[in-house]
C-alpha cells in the first residue's frame, strides 16, 4: 500500500515534549500507526475495528 500521500495526524494523547508520539493516518480500509519520532520507520495497519480494541484494552479500567 502506497503511503507517501496519507495524511497523518498525531494523536491526541501524544507528549508534547517530542516523546511517545504516534501519529495516525487513515486509508482505504484501515488506519496506518506510525512512530512519530521515526516517520520512515515501520508502520502498522489495522482495520478501524482492530484499533478501537487495542485502544480499549490499553486503557486503565475505571
Amino acid at each position: 500500500m502506497d503511503l507517501r500521500n496519507a495524511e497523518w495526524r498525531k494523536a491526541r494523547r501524544s507528549l508534547s515534549n517530542g516523546g511517545e508520539c504516534v501519529e495516525l493516518a487513515g486509508v482505504s480500509g484501515a488506519v496506518a500507526v506510525r512512530d512519530s519520532k521515526n516517520p520512515d520507520g515501520p508502520i502498522l495497519l489495522l482495520t478501524r475495528a482492530a484499533l478501537r480494541t487495542a485502544v480499549q484494552s490499553a486503557a486503565p479500567a475505571r
